[in-house]
């Protein structure tokens, strides 16, 4: 195989798994399948909930890597308006300690009007 057909075939894998930035921009269309609400300034699914997990030597470590986890499968599959871990509602947090910490991250996603 050629170098180009590498390459392209690379870029095709890449973009059909959603890598390529604009296909994330602003919203895929898949969050219309859920139910809004409107909060305060904000615009939420009404009862889905998304999570993430996250481990760290520290509990502030594995607290950022659960949210950055719920944040990106969020923007991933709703698109980066979606993704903001700051605006979502509803938010908990467990946190374990071991041999690390482990915490668990679950909260509706939201939006800015």
């Amino acid at each position: 195989m050629t170098k180009i057909g590498v390459l392209g075939g690379a870029l095709a894998v890449a973009a059909l798994m959603g890598a390529g930035a604009p296909l994330q921009a602003e919203e895929t269309g898949v969050a219309g399948i859920h139910t809004w609400v409107k909060v305060g300034g904000k615009t939420c699914l009404a009862d889905h909930f998304h999570s993430g997990t996250g481990n760290g030597k520290t509990r502030s470590l594995a607290e950022k890597a659960a949210i950055q986890s719920w944040a990106d499968f969020t923007a991933w599959e709703y698109g980066s308006t979606w993704g903001r871990y700051a605006l979502a509602a509803s938010k908990k947090m467990n946190c374990d300690q071991g041999e690390g910490w482990s915490c668990f991250v679950e909260a509706r996603p939201c939006k800015s009007r």
